[in-house]
């Protein structure tokens, strides 16, 4: 029998995108290993560890109108997640702050983005594949801004819509790696259903969002689960307390479990996109009670009122 001639369409490999059918990526300026370049030259070896076991960290900062809010906070979470996996943090404080001030004001210059959002990864840098940790490294560093969208006017007039699931996540959360599969799928749930996050459970309390902390209020005050390794610390976990307080509302660290949050009053998001930003359905069901029931509630109002007069105070 004479073989048939083959063709793009018998062979997937032959199917896929090519450079030139592929999005363009962004010309906007980064930072990789103490040099700046666009971000679309921007390389790195194979075997650097971030990009075949994840070995790294990050972090994401919010600038608005060009200036970094609550940094040393940023800086200190870093800190912290470095030291999980062991790698030293490679640069000091006013390194960091002055490679995100000219990435930033690169991008209001050329792209006029009034707020935006850095990105700081730390991976344990280039090495032979192995899974023990290689002393000695040098660390990869990469940093790069990109305008950040806040939620819309509808959303905080009317709230989002969640669904639940499982943590099926590592019992590290704590850190804030880049191994983010756990989170991509968990997330996946929600954008599957239509829906803006997943509210996630461990062992029938809650734990938190895919890419977001989770809060309940309860009789006037705001609950969050405990500071520990199955839950990463967001920024917000501290403003949130500093602004209850100035609020007068009591704030609240413990293990809450599902009922809890399915019977709450209100249920909040917050990360540096959402900042504070009601849930106001969960799993097809109206949160609250009463009046209040799917709409949001006054002790949000409160809180993001609180959140906008820290912008306001504490960027730099």
């Amino acid at each position: 029998m004479t073989p048939r001639a083959t063709s793009a369409a018998d062979n997937p490999v032959m199917n896929l995108p090519t450079p030139d059918d592929a999005p363009p990526l962004p010309d906007t300026l980064s930072y990789l290993n103490g040099e700046y370049a666009p971000l679309r030259d921007a390389r790195i070896s194979v075997l650097d560890r971030g990009f075949i076991f994840g070995d790294g960290v990050y972090d994401v900062l919010p600038a608005y109108g060009g200036r970094l809010f609550r940094f040393e906070q940023h800086m200190a979470r870093l800190d912290r997640s470095l030291a999980g996996l062991r790698i030293p943090n490679p640069l000091t404080r006013e390194q960091w702050l002055a490679i995100a001030r000219r990435l930033i004001a690169s991008l209001q210059t050329s792209k006029g983005f009034v707020n935006q959002l850095v990105y700081i990864q730390v991976t344990r840098g280039v090495a032979v594949r192995d899974h023990v940790m290689p002393p000695g490294l040098t660390p990869t560093v990469f940093v790069m801004a990109g305008e950040m969208k806040l939620a819309s006017a509808a959303q905080r007039e009317h709230g989002v819509a969640c669904v639940t699931a499982d943590d099926f996540r590592w019992q590290k959360a704590h850190i804030k790696s880049t191994s983010l599969l756990g989170s991509v799928l968990a997330r996946q749930i929600s954008a599957d259903a239509g829906a803006v996050e997943t509210v996630m459970f461990r062992d029938g309390f809650l734990s938190e969002g895919a890419s977001s902390n989770v809060w309940v209020v309860q009789d006037g005050a705001v609950l969050g689960p405990p500071r520990d390794h199955l839950v990463l610390e967001g920024i917000r976990y501290g403003l949130i307390e500093d602004i209850c307080r100035q609020q007068g509302l009591r704030f609240e660290l413990r293990r809450i479990a599902r009922a809890e949050v399915l019977a709450a009053d209100e249920l909040l998001l917050s990360s540096a996109t959402k900042e504070v930003l009601p849930i106001t359905t969960l799993d097809g069901t109206p949160v609250g009670h009463g009046a209040q029931r799917g709409r949001p509630g006054p002790v949000y109002a409160r809180l993001y009122a609180g959140y906008q007069q820290a912008v306001a105070a504490q960027s730099i």
